[in-house]
Parts: structure tokens; sequence; C-alpha cells
């Protein structure tokens, strides 16, 4: 959710700061600020509404100078956002400052206990409870920083991760993670901190991700020293080489960063594929699962958890491994799993699916599965992720970065990797014959190409989008494999544009959506040649005597939905399974295009985040 980024060393943090908080801006926030020392004074700054305010508010109200700075932006959930609710946020004496992504979930206890010692509160924030509570640790027990951080976060609870330091010890800043993200960039005596690695990776690609409960001390001219929270022990800090290049994370001469990444989709596919899938020689390879083969091969059922764009890939999975390899799939939303006493036993296999691999609703239904025994298995895209880290086992899907908060790649890479693992366990039990083991191999090796082809609509789908940017409700409908991509069509109309959109199987329009059908209705109907599609020809019939506006998403040359529809949107031919990987890039480049004509903030859309690391 919130952003943040630190920096101690040698250069100047102003320019660092802004930079990096500018990178974390797809992460959704409200507000925004920076603070800076310069060795004697705290320099402090912060605005309700972008980077772009803030960098004009600094610049003409404080002195940008300083090798020491931490930046923030703010996602609210204590108190409204305003200024002064904005992050950094100062102790009562103004010796410490901090900055915090997370939860403090018994703030309001601590506060009243602080409060009765004599503390004032300026905000409505838990983070300004959890700063003046470490200063009265350190100030009652005559504590050093680290010490009292780490004091302080055994009396609360909730999710944080957080960076502090103290104006009277310039050369260290403190860190800590429980349940939220946070990377230390490891320079040249210097240190970088962030949500993730996107704001330093031009400076450094040595990073250490903090695990759960750990705390780190980075002072300069010292290595970095790792605590466990609870109980003082010592950790060794695992230096991770990045993978990440700068190029990736910025829009390459594209308008947005969405529509960028639904252009990297047929890289992203392939990416993910490479070294997996071998066709020529009728192998799929992935580590991840050859290791574990028989816990898959031996599992009662698969229940996969996810939230918002990973459900819906959860949802196309669970097609996929019930029609191909035929195991028993139930697919639930992470945040309903946790909470409602699910039977999860041994012989049970949880596939958890999430692009950041920190989705807090998640992280807590992997906790929960491996507590009942299950073996549970990772799929997302962050390497070192808190998921890739939770789980036995995983697989990346090497999307490369999405910054747009709308996932586009990383619904088409999710479910490609799903597809790898159900066509190999569907060959594994001999399910499938070589011949239609091959020419399903064969057939996703070409699903690249396909969806270069299906991109090529993108004119067409924008005269659509002019057709339709000021209507106030949609329908997406779909049958078996596609109705998920229905859901997720509607979504990401509702995300960017605002539009109020539905998805439903195409069948359940009769049991009360018809209801809604009029000449002003556009309904987007997805009519591939493969699967049910006399059945939603028919659909489409109803919906044009009742007047409404259709939209279709058809297999090259179809003629007969031609004939009905209002638009009609092609995509290549392929297996009914593959379909979901085609026909959803005409509905992302409608649900774009749309946006952009209503003067939506398309990357950045109002009031969502792109990792969700609270409830």
């Amino acid at each position: 959710m919130c952003g943040i980024v630190g920096y101690i060393g040698h250069r100047d943090a102003y320019p660092i700061i802004i930079k990096g908080l500018q990178r974390l801006e797809y992460r959704g926030y409200d507000s925004a600020g920076v603070v800076l020392f310069d060795g004697e004074n705290v320099n402090l700054c912060k605005t309700k509404g972008k980077v772009e305010d803030l960098v004009l508010k600094s610049k003409s109200e404080i002195s940008t100078n300083g090798h020491l700075g931490l930046g923030h932006t703010r996602w609210a959930t204590h108190g409204i956002p305003n200024d002064v609710n904005s992050h950094p946020h100062c102790s009562n004496s103004g010796d410490l400052v901090i900055i915090h992504n997370g939860i403090i979930e018994n703030y309001a206890s601590i506060k009243t206990a602080l409060e009765e010692r004599g503390y004032t509160f300026e905000s409505d924030t838990d983070t300004e409870v959890l700063v003046n509570l470490i200063e009265e640790v350190k100030k009652k027990e005559n504590l050093k920083l680290g010490k009292a951080v780490q004091v302080a976060l055994n009396q609360v609870v909730g999710a944080y991760a957080i960076a502090v330091f103290d104006k009277n010890k310039p050369d260290e800043i403190v860190v800590a993670k429980l349940g939220s993200p946070l990377a230390i960039g490891v320079g040249d005596n210097e240190y970088f901190i962030a949500s993730d690695a996107s704001p330093f990776i031009e400076y450094t690609n040595n990073a250490v991700y903090l695990e759960d409960e750990e705390m780190a001390i980075l002072r300069l001219g010292k290595e970095i020293k790792l605590r466990k929270i609870k109980d003082d022990a010592i950790a060794y800090p695992n230096i991770l080489e990045l993978q990440l290049n700068l190029e990736e994370i910025e829009k390459g001469g594209y308008d947005h960063f969405m529509l960028k990444e639904i252009y990297e989709q047929p890289r992203a596919i392939l990416d993910t594929y490479r070294g997996r899938l071998l066709a020529d020689q009728g192998i799929i390879r992935m580590a991840g699962i050859d290791q574990h083969l028989e816990k898959f091969l031996n599992a009662n059922r698969i229940i996969i958890v996810a939230c918002g764009t990973s459900w819906h890939a959860g949802l196309v999975a669970e097609y996929i491994f019930e029609d191909l390899a035929r195991i028993p799939v139930e697919v639930e939303y992470a945040s309903e799993f946790r909470y409602r006493n699910p039977v999860i036993t041994e012989k049970d296999v949880l596939i958890a699916i999430s692009q950041s691999g920190e989705t807090a609703d998640t992280l807590a239904a992997i906790k929960l599965a491996k507590e009942k025994g299950a073996f549970v298995f990772g799929v997302c895209n962050v390497v070192g992720s808190s998921i890739a880290r939770a789980t036995h086992a995983g697989a990346y899907t090497h999307a490369g970065p999405e910054i747009g908060v709308a996932s586009t790649k990383a619904f088409t890479t999710q479910i490609t990797i799903l597809t790898l693992i159900a066509l190999k366990l569907a060959k594994e039990k001999g399910e499938f014959s070589e011949s239609k083991f091959h020419e399903f191999l064969t057939e996703l090796e070409n699903i690249p190409a396909k969806v270069e082809k299906a991109l090529e609509s993108n004119p067409l789908i924008e005269i659509i989008a002019d057709v339709y940017k000021d209507s106030s409700n949609c329908l997406y409908l779909g049958r078996g494999y596609n109705f998920p991509v229905a859901l997720e069509g509607a979504l990401k109309l509702k995300e960017i544009s605002y539009i109020h959109a539905e998805g439903y199987p195409a069948a359940e329009m009769k049991h009360g959506p018809i209801a809604l059908i009029d000449e002003h209705m556009p309904i987007v109907v997805i009519a591939t040649k493969k699967g049910h599609y006399e059945k939603v020809v028919s659909n489409v019939q109803e919906i044009k005597s009742r007047k409404g506006k259709i939209i279709a998403v058809v297999t090259e040359g179809d003629v007969q939905v031609r004939e009905l529809a209002d638009h009609v949107i092609e995509v290549p031919e392929t297996i009914e399974s593959l379909t979901p990987l085609l026909t959803t890039i005409p509905l992302q480049l409608l649900s774009y295009h749309i946006a952009v004509m209503r003067g939506c903030n398309v990357d950045q859309p109002r009031n969502l985040a792109k990792s969700v690391t609270v409830e």
C-alpha cells in the first residue's frame, strides 16, 4: 500500500528520495512527505496530493540539503488524507522521525497510555503513536535507538515496515518489518531503503529483503546488523543480486505504464515459459513441480487462494486443472478463506497466486494452510517477495515489473504458469496421449505470436471505446474458460474508468441481468468458436432482441455473431483452454482507451493500491 524510501550515505538524499517516491507511485497513495537531516536541522515537508505537489512545496518551504532522508507516500487508514496525517511523523521531542507502512491495531490503547504520561498528538494516525512509544521506551529505559525500537515493537499488534532515525545519531537508520515489504539496497558505504527495489536499482543491484519480525541497524561504515524482534537472536543478511533492469520500469515511449504492459504480454508470456516449455522435445520442465510431483499427484484436491485479478487467473486454472488433469479444484478469495475456518488436510495442495508476492490476505492464507499440514505452492512475479519465501515451493512468472495498478501481464503470465503445471500433471497422470500433449505444447508455444496478432485490433478498439466512453454501466458475458475473462474484463473497466461493470456466465443473463438490458446498455460478449459457441449465439440473439449494444470478441473469420453484433473484435483461433490468453487482450485495451478518453488516471486509479499489504 504505502510506499517508503530512505537513504543514508555520501550522496544528496533529496533527489534519491523524490525519484524513489515517483517510482513507488504505482502502489497507490493520497499524500506524500519527505524529511532531510543536514546534521543540524530536521527539515520536514508533507502534503495531501501527489509527489509533484510535494516537490513544489518542499523546494519553497524547506532546505533540501542532507545526506540522510526518508520519504513516504501514504494510503490513508487511520485519519483522513491531509497534510497533518501524512508521513513522516516526529516524536514529541522532535528527536525521532519515522515512516511506516502498515497498521498498528492496538494503537488506541497505546495512545491513551502515552497521553496519561503527557504526550500530545497532532495527527489521527497510528504511526505518530508508534514513534512516541519508541521515544518513551528509549527515554524511560535509557536505551539506544535500535533496542528501543525492538522493545516498542514487541508491544504493538499489527503490520509494519518502518524506518526511523534519531537526529542525535545521524549516522544510522533503524528499520523493521512484519507483514509489509521492506528492501535494503547495499551500496559502497551507503544504504537505501524502499518498499521494493525500484527506487534504488540505478545505484546498486545488491539488496537484502527483511524477513517478518526482523529488524536492521543501518550504520555508516558498518555492515548490516540484523536481529530478530521477538527474541534478540542475531540474523545474517542474505544479499541478493537484483535482476531488475532500470529500463524495465520506465515507460519506453508509451503514454502510460498500463499500455506498455499490455504490449509487453507477448514477451512476458514467452519469458514465463522460456526454459520450461520444450515443445520440440515434448517436455515441461519445472523444478518446483518436479521436486514435489508426488504431492500434486496424490493430492485429494488443489485449493487456489488469491485476490483480485489473481483470483480470476485462479478461476481459469480451475477449468484447466479439472478439464486436463482431472484434479478437483476449489478457488477461494484469500480474504474469506482465512476467516471461515476452512477444512484443510495434509492431502491438500494450496496454490497461492499474487503478482507482488506481498498480498496480506494471501500470506495469511498460506500461514493457515501450513499450520494444517497442507503443501503450499506459490505463483508470483517478484523474486524474494514474502510469498516466495513463505511457500514450500513455487514458480515465478517472469513478467517483469508491473507498474500499472490494473494488472494486465500479471494475469496472462499467471495463466501461462498454471497451464504449464496442469499440462505437466495431466501428462504424468496419463490423461493425454503423446500426440495430444505435443499439440498443446506447440499451441502454447505459438501463443505469444497470436497475442501480437490480437494487439493489432487496437485501432478498432479505440474507435469502439469512443462510442461507449460515456456509458454508466456495462455487462460482460462469457462461458466456460471465458467466464473468468468476463469477470476480469469488468474489473478492468471498473478499476480505471470508474464505470460500473459486472461479469456473468452468459447463461446466467436470464436469471436477473437481462432486466438491465436496453438500447443504452453495452454488453461485451466473448464468443469464440471453441466452447459452447451455439449457446453463446443464442444469448447474443436474446440481447439483440432487447436492443442491447453488443461488443463481441470472436474467433477470426466468424460469420454468425458478426451478423448480430454492433461491433466485432477478432482474435486468432486456438485450443479452447488457451483462449483466455487471447480474449483478455481486447478487453484490456477497451478499458484502457475508455479510461483515457474519460480523463482518468490510468496508472494510478483513485483509492487503489498495487500491492495490498494490509487488510
